[in-house]
């Protein structure tokens, strides 16, 4: 085996400070496992916009504490830096969650913060909310969100201004992740540095709060039947509170999935825009009759809705189709404000804030950039990523989406409508905008560079027939964004196409965006879309 990579594993098994990884790691030693160590010691795990997000194995290339316990470091670092004195950290119920919780927790009081620590595994909404309310400088979320069983994670948010950027309790942006990353970088060992064990674990008080603001999201509670999963995550205690708050009646759970459990057993895939992930809500719903399905994911900042499509049956909405039922209840409501989404979502939201004199920015994607957009009255994204009151969590919020939605529900029943019927208000207003998402996982992310330096290099004339008529590399913005990797190819007919890597996942992302007269001939285009779409990615 290389010395130096022994080298390297020797080192850092004599610096972690868990004994299971650290012996992991020795016995790879031991038997000359060197496939293992290099997958492990294939450079430290990247810091970037969305904190960390890796699997759980020992080594500088997974999530374990050491590699946790060195990030927290390189934030106290940038902390002391910007005279930031304050923390709160929370945590989900996946594997290593709690162990990566206090592993924070020790380095931060050790380096003399003020740390606060939820008291069980909460959403997401919750540690955002808590950031504001007790005005942290810095939150720090322990998830993966909906990504494999294998993976956990690390997200950041700041309380007030820094670098020059207003965070408002929001999740970190160049450049302080970079600054952050070069701090953690910097950091070669964790024995050196102090451990605390003074930090306040919050109570009820707090989480009482959230749910008291996000109840009062619905004015007129109604006799819905509604399903609800967690899918195997920690929304279920929470949003059954918020909609006792709210007067609602208890949502029916789809008993497999609403406990936490980190194996995510019932789901290939816990996120409920994979295929499959909601086959059991669907199920449940037919069982009791039901008039709703909400899903939420398992860290419950997205938001997901099935209706009865007296078509089709049963079937989830589009992040898009429910991105446009939030906004336009919303603007009937309220004129205040700014309306937002990301590039990669439908036109539609831009066309009902103009419809209501309701002022609209598109932002890049992801909600650390939605959430920069001061006085936000609705932002969403088409990934399921909902903020319907950004004034209490400025981040997406699966729970008050959902009672929001079943507001929205509610009001359309008492009038004989349902959400399909606000849908078709919509469509005919500004005809049907129709998207859909392609997305190719990579086995190597090496291939991003090579499919979109292809494209680049290599751009399509044509596309199914019609004729490219312009595209916009986002790497070099015009229209004021910041530049992100990826390409926007504009069709003849106005077709909108945007291809992009994904931000937390090995994958490879196509969004297209097609507007005609009605469903049929919008299904017909995309129809002719996805095969040389599908091609173009591989």
């Amino acid at each position: 085996m290389d010395q130096s990579l022994v080298g390297e594993v020797q080192a850092w098994i004599a610096d972690d400070p868990d004994p299971i990884t650290a012996s992991q790691l020795q016995q790879w030693l031991d038997t000359n496992n060197e496939s293992e160590l290099r997958t492990s010691f294939n450079g430290f795990l990247q810091f970037g916009t969305a904190g960390l997000r890796g699997p759980n194995r020992p080594g500088p290339s997974g999530m374990n504490r050491a590699v946790v316990g060195r990030t927290a470091a390189g934030i106290v670092v940038y902390m002391r830096e910007h005279n930031l004195t304050s923390v709160v950290i929370g945590r989900d119920a996946r594997y290593g969650s709690e162990d990566y919780t206090f592993e924070t927790a020790e380095i931060m009081s050790g380096a003399g913060m003020k740390v606060f620590v939820l008291p069980r595994p909460l959403p997401t909404p919750v540690l955002a909310f808590a950031t504001n309310e007790l005005g942290c400088d810095v939150g720090i979320m322990v998830t993966a969100s909906h990504n494999p069983p294998q993976d956990n994670g690390y997200k950041v948010y700041l309380g007030g201004s820094v670098d020059g950027i207003e965070y408002r309790g929001s999740q970190i942006v160049s450049p302080t992740d970079v600054s952050i990353a070069h701090k953690i970088d910097a950091i070669t060992s964790l024995k050196e540095l102090p451990r605390g064990k003074v930090w306040t674990v919050l109570g009820e008080e707090l989480i009482e709060k959230y749910i008291e603001c996000t109840a009062s999201l619905a004015t007129t509670p109604g006799t819905l039947k509604i399903v609800y999963t967690a899918m195997h995550g920690v929304g279920t205690e929470t949003l059954q509170r918020v909609f006792h708050k709210a007067g609602y009646p208890s949502p029916i759970l789809v008993a497999a999935q609403a406990a936490p459990n980190p194996d995510f057993p019932t789901v290939a895939f816990p996120n409920p825009e994979e295929p499959g992930a909601i086959d059991l809500a669907l199920e449940t719903a037919k069982t009791f009759d039901a008039d709703l399905v909400i899903a939420n994911d398992p860290d419950a900042d997205r938001c997901a809705t099935a209706v009865k499509d007296p078509v089709t049956g049963w079937r989830m909405l589009r992040g898009d189709e429910l991105g446009a039922i939030l906004g336009e209840s919303i603007a009937r409501k309220s004129s205040d404000g700014i309306f937002a989404n990301s590039i990669v979502s439908s036109s539609i939201l831009k066309k009902i804030a103009g419809h209501y004199n309701i002022e609209f920015k598109e932002t890049l994607t992801g909600f650390k950039w939605l959430a920069k957009v001061k006085n936000l009255t609705f932002g969403y994204e088409e990934a399921l990523g909902y903020a319907v009151d950004a004034k209490t969590v400025n981040d997406k919020d699966g729970i008050s989406a959902a009672i929001t939605v079943a507001q929205i529900a509610t009001d359309l029943a008492a009038d004989g409508k349902t959400l399909l019927d606000l849908l078709d208000e919509i469509w005919s207003r500004h005809g049907f905008h129709a998207t859909e998402q392609i997305s190719i996982r990579l086995s190597d992310l090496s291939k991003v560079d090579v499919i979109l330096g292809g494209l680049r290099a290599n751009p399509p004339q044509n596309i199914a027939g019609r004729v490219v008529t312009s595209i916009d590399d986002l790497a070099t913005p015009t229209d004021g964004l910041p530049p992100t990797d990826g390409l926007r190819i504009w069709l003849d007919g106005g077709v909108r196409i945007i291809i992009r890597p994904s931000g937390t996942e090995a994958k490879m992302k196509c969004y297209i965006e097609v507007i005609e007269k009605d469903s049929k001939t919008a299904q017909v285009v995309l129809d002719q879309l996805r095969p040389p779409l599908k091609e173009l990615l591989s």
